[in-house]
């Protein structure tokens, strides 16, 4: 029983970190109808960012607060990384899909280059709090506490992005032109503005998820968020494109489906299993669990 409680909650905390990354594609692809391939490189650089802040920063030396510090600049740096893509690079190629996953895919290869080049290809370990090598006791089983730390930012990341867009006046106009975006023009609402803010949130939710990525998987390498990133995008088809919940719910299943059936079938299989998942969730619902029918 102690181990599938184990299990689980590291599934949850697997989960987590796929929210992180998915929900922004989920945004980005359900209002803009952009596939941005080089969302998983804010992954990375989040990590980076985190690790080069916990390596230089010697003047804190409380190891907690420098993990604060390095988490909230990491969120920073990936929400303007992820403004500038928008602004300077996908703004020029709405409707052009094609050219999107051309400009996207050379993107996230030029920064898993760049990433290499500058800290090379083996996995940078990030300098850790004690606290979160130490175990909490949840029915008996012993849970590291940055499995608890991962999941506990995923939920009030979840409940933020919640918040954001259903008080905010631009969390209304993107949540109206995921519903509906021919409406929102028709309006004559301007809603390029939305249109950055939507890829900068999207961006510092990834960078978030590096960094808390590079303690869950133990360091950070160049293709660790590209790796991610396929299971993201199974994870906003299960889900629904546009659909925070469902991105929620999307991460769950598939995180706790690779864990168990790694752990309970053969290590490996879980991967088979999670694309056996989407293959029932489009043959029985295809427009994901918790997305809409477009109309």
């Amino acid at each position: 029983m102690t181990t599938f409680i184990l299990i689980t909650v590291t599934g949850l905390g697997l989960a987590g970190l796929y929210f992180l990354l998915a929900s922004g594609l989920s945004l980005i692809f359900g209002l803009m109808h952009v596939l941005n391939l080089a969302h998983g490189a804010l992954f990375g650089l989040g990590g980076y960012t985190a690790w080069l802040v916990m390596d230089r920063l010697s003047v804190v030396h409380d190891p907690g607060l420098r993990f604060v510090i390095a988490l909230l600049v990491a969120a920073a740096v990936g929400f303007g990384a992820g403004g500038v893509m928008e602004r300077a690079l996908i703004r020029r190629l709405y409707g052009r899909l094609v050219d999107q996953v051309l400009l996207t895919v050379g993107l996230g290869l030029a920064l898993v280059a760049l990433f290499g080049g500058l800290w090379g290809y083996d996995p940078l370990v990030l300098d850790q709090p004690r606290w979160f090598g130490e175990v909490t006791h949840v029915l008996g089983a012993r849970i590291p506490n940055s499995r608890l730390l991962i999941l506990l930012v995923a939920l009030a990341s979840f409940g933020g992005l919640l918040l954001f867009l259903d008080r905010t006046r631009h969390g209304l106009v993107i949540r109206a032109g995921v519903e509906n975006p021919n409406m929102v023009r028709a309006l004559g609402i301007d809603v390029e503005r939305s249109f950055t803010l939507v890829f900068a949130v999207g961006g510092m939710l990834a960078a978030i998820g590096g960094t808390l990525g590079a303690v869950f998987f133990n360091g950070i390498s160049p293709a660790l968020g590209t790796n991610q990133l396929v299971f993201a995008f199974i994870v906003v088809v299960i889900g629904g494109m546009g659909s925070v919940a469902g991105t929620a719910l999307g991460a769950l299943l598939v995180a706790l489906t690779q864990q168990y059936v790694n752990f309970y079938a053969a290590t490996g299989l879980g991967d088979v299993a999670v694309v056996f998942l989407l293959a029932l969730v489009l043959m029985i619902r295809p427009q994901g669990l918790l997305g809409k029918v477009a109309p």
